[in-house]
């Protein structure tokens, strides 16, 4: 499996120096907004995170589906089950702030990891990738292949994903700039079967209209990479996203030109770990250099770094490098522990 390599190579964390003594009794929740092969990473974050820094727990819990109701429901039961600390991904930007809100009343930490919260929210912090400025890096690396005048198509994840509507402004940006055309947006397909009906009818129909493909979303990076190497025709390029073993294998192969990794094992060991300060008594900096983005005010970037054909074996350190400079100053930079 992809992950095991990642999972193996991240456990090198555990030579970064504990900071300070951790409260034992902090349970962390880490919950995405459903099934989904991005997130399973944050499982071996929070263990290591618990494991490391000595917490109660730092448990991954998924909802069976991506329904804003079952996560809700999954986060109440957690409450009751002695969880403390949550680090979710909304199932909505807006409709999960309520109970965000709700779970921050209790005393809990509520952090938003991979996605964020419409302010106002009582969250301390968004943490993920800067996905805006991933897709439009990651098209403007697809252009250094095409040129001007290129027809490009853009295949994304669901319509709910608060990332998913950035990712859209920022290809096209980049498209813009660079000369090049949009001439296709298909969207809501970050689930197999709408992924490989949606992108395989439109290439049976359109591969000779299209000079390159930009994903940004894992299961149309998957899909898309299979396809091209189905029509075997390495004319068309295409940038993915994310690590999966079928897109690595796509690069080294020549039918995928990159991807934009992202970095979810950092979220989930580094949320974990500002959870277990916040309980232990530290607050959130006044002048925390947070970003901005089309959500929120109070946006920590986890990274993103482009791997070409000459970096995918080693994508894992690409990863473990943006998490060990993260880490290593988050604490004197966002948080106050006098």
């Amino acid at each position: 499996m992809q992950f095991k390599r990642l999972i193996s190579a991240c456990l090198a964390l555990t030579a970064i120096p504990t900071l300070a003594l951790a409260d034992s009794s902090t349970r962390v929740a880490l919950i995405p907004g459903g099934p989904h092969p991005y997130f399973a990473a944050w499982e071996q974050a929070g263990a290591d995170a618990a494991a490391k820094f000595g917490l109660g727990a730092a448990d991954y819990k998924v909802p069976q589906k991506w329904e804003l109701g079952l996560q809700n429901q999954m986060l109440e039961s957690l409450v009751t089950q002695g969880y403390n600390a949550f680090l979710i991904f909304p199932g909505d930007p807006v409709g999960t702030v309520a109970i965000a809100n709700e779970l921050a009343d209790t005393g809990a930490p509520v952090m938003a990891l991979a996605g964020c919260l419409k302010d106002p929210s009582d969250a301390v912090f968004c943490m993920g990738t800067d996905t805006g400025n991933s897709a439009y890096l990651g098209t403007k690396e697809l252009l250094k292949e095409l040129g001007a005048g290129a027809k490009i198509a853009h295949f994304t994840g669901f319509l709910v994903d608060p990332n998913t509507q950035l990712r859209i402004d920022a290809v096209n940006k980049a498209a813009e700039e660079g000369g090049a055309e949009v001439i296709q947006v298909i969207a809501d397909i970050d689930a197999p079967e709408p992924a490989e009906e949606k992108i395989n009818a439109y290439l049976a129909a359109h591969a000779a209209d299209v000079d390159g493909i930009i994903t940004t979303a894992w299961v149309p990076a998957v899909v898309a990479s299979s396809a091209l190497r189905k029509i075997g025709d390495k004319r068309i390029k295409m940038v993915g996203i994310d690590h999966d073993e079928v897109v690595l294998k796509a690069i080294k192969d020549g039918f995928v030109h990159g991807t934009m990794l992202q970095n979810p094992y950092g979220q989930g060991y580094i949320g974990s770990y500002a959870a277990d300060r916040l309980r232990s008594g530290c607050t959130v900096k006044a002048d925390a250099p947070f970003k901005s983005n089309a959500l929120t005010d109070k946006f920590i970037d986890s990274g993103t770094v482009f791997a070409g054909v000459n970096d995918v074996d080693d994508y894992v350190g690409s990863m473990q490098s943006i998490t060990n400079t993260l880490f290593a100053d988050f604490e004197s930079t966002y948080l106050d522990c006098k």
